[in-house]
């Protein structure tokens, strides 16, 4: 992979970015890296000084390892005697640079794309199944859990972000290109728009899956309304368009993609008991729950009009994560592979299979609860899995570990204690990636907004022992769910990343021990 000095300037000419540039050489002179760490450098690099944290002795660092090109917001002495681009916005120019430097690997990928504030992960997953059924080991997945980009080697790994720094998203959708690997399932964050990780990048499905107040704060989205507009650029920027008709903001969200995209190429699902505001809005899929219960769900999808009848994805289909909020992201995962060219049994096959770390895994405790662990990490999330298990179980008790993240999204706290207040009888509150805050200031904040007269608090700040103290304090037919963190394994401390055992884990430690 390369990239000429000459490329560059055209292509932030061209996107309207490139403010300045001082030519120190031949701009036909490749360059053979690209990076935005200087520790990364080495030969003719094109560097980008990208961060808030950036200081100008990484500009010093990378010209040392070699780079002959940097691009940044404003010119730096640092950079005296290499090539300098200096641009209107950082992560914008770095994200159009990182595709061409890769050669727009996603021209040669059939990319899948799902946004919602719950969700997104799940129907990744899903879909990705589903795929793998009809084309064995040809299907990248990026996700909040897991990256995969071949089946080699290290291929297979555990992701930082749901949605990667656009210059490692095209580094791995290249390498996923490289390996023979045909789709790609990704997850697309509303901070992935707002950080521009995705900017110029065009879906050939895009999948709205609900949206609800989420990451608003210090370092996020400044207010919902930016929140929702970063949401639905997912939708402007896709080929085809599924919405899911029961989201809030429907009207705002369906209006976003006819903008952009041919009526023809819009599908909308929804439950076959709802009833939409608008009697003439045409939904084109409907999905009807037979049975819901701890080990499996089963329902039909049912195509409406006709060009949902002509994907031939209507069917039975089962899938073993638990949940009756799952059977939405199920259906969603079969219209986009029916969008594929996935037929309905070659779906329901690959779907049957599917299991997702950290999410509604159940485990059985002799003497004790039944007990789940799942990623329920913001309000409309844990609101899913405490009603679903309160409705499930007859409104058994429900012992809920539970923290908050520090550093961002602060309205979490009060949210997670109006949905302990609804549904839960002790709440075990503890550490869940406090970042640079006190622990005890994130937990203080949780507890001030719980009514202690409907629910019993525990304060534990050490995860592993809350874990392991709300399993021993349930009875036999106690639920005990530890929300939050699903599959992580660290713990985000003072800006490091501490390992973590994984909540499932614990809870298989909790239940040896007892």
């Amino acid at each position: 992979m390369s990239i000429s000095l000459q490329a560059c300037i055209l292509l932030l000419k061209e996107h309207h970015l490139l403010k300045s540039s001082a030519v120190q050489n031949d701009t036909a002179a490749e360059m053979s890296g690209i990076a935005y760490d200087s520790r990364k450098v080495s030969g003719p690099t094109l560097f980008f000084c990208k961060g808030a944290k950036f200081r100008p002795i990484y500009l010093s660092m990378a010209k040392d390892n070699g780079a002959t090109t940097y691009v940044a917001e404003k010119p730096y002495v640092e950079g005296n005697g290499l090539n300098a681009l200096i641009v209107v916005n950082i992560t914008k120019a770095m994200a159009i640079l990182s595709a061409a430097f890769y050669d727009f690997p996603q021209d040669d990928l059939h990319v899948i794309a799902y946004t919602g504030t719950q969700g997104k992960t799940t129907s990744a997953y899903f879909t990705r199944g589903i795929l793998e059924a009809a084309h064995p080991k040809h299907v990248a997945l990026f996700s909040s859990i897991d990256r995969v980009v071949g089946f080699g080697e290290g291929e297979q790994f555990r992701s930082d972000l749901s949605t990667p720094e656009s210059m490692d998203l095209f580094h791995d959708m290249r390498t996923a290109v490289n390996n023979g690997l045909t789709d790609l399932v990704m997850e697309v964050s509303s901070q992935a728009y707002l950080r521009n990780r995705v900017f110029g990048l065009t879906y050939d499905v895009g999948v709205f899956l609900n949206v609800a107040p989420d990451h608003i704060g210090p370092n996020e989205h400044k207010d919902f309304a930016d929140y929702l507009h970063c949401k639905m650029q997912m939708i402007v920027n896709s080929r085809k368009v599924i919405i899911n008709a029961e989201t809030d903001y429907f009207d705002e969200v369906y209006a976003a993609a006819r903008t952009t995209t041919h009526a023809d190429s819009v599908y909308l699902y929804a439950s076959a008991t709802f009833t939409p505001k608008n009697p003439d809005l045409q939904i084109d899929f409907r999905y009807d729950s037979h049975t819901t219960g701890t080990q499996h769900s089963e329902f039909t999808l049912i195509p409406v009009t006709d060009k949902a009848v002509a994907l031939n994805v209507g069917g039975n289909y089962c899938i073993q994560v638990t949940g009756d909020y799952n059977e939405s992201n199920a259906a969603a995962a079969v219209i986009s592979a029916g969008l594929a060219g996935v037929d309905a049994t070659t779906a329901a096959n690959g779907l049957s299979r599917v299991t997702i770390p950290g999410r509604m895994e159940e485990y059985t405790v002799p003497g004790h609860g039944h007990v789940y662990v799942d990623y329920a990490h913001n309000y409309s999330s844990l609101k899913s899995v405490l009603s679903f298990l309160n409705a499930e179980f007859n409104n058994p008790r429900l012992l809920v570990v539970i923290g908050a993240t520090g550093d961002r999204n602060v309205s979490r706290r009060g949210d997670f204690a109006r949905v302990l207040n609804d549904y839960a009888d002790d709440a075990f509150l503890t550490t869940d990636n406090p970042g640079f805050e006190s622990p005890e200031s994130i937990v203080s904040d949780i507890e001030e907004n719980i009514d202690s007269k409907r629910v019993h608090v525990h304060v534990e700040l050490d995860r592993q022992k809350a874990i392991a103290d709300a399993i021993a304090a349930s009875a036999p037919e106690d639920i005990v769910i530890i929300a939050g963190k699903g599959a992580e394994n660290h713990q985000r401390i003072r800006g490091v990343n501490t390992p973590w055992m994984t909540d499932a884990v614990a809870v298989q430690k909790a239940i040896k021990d007892l």
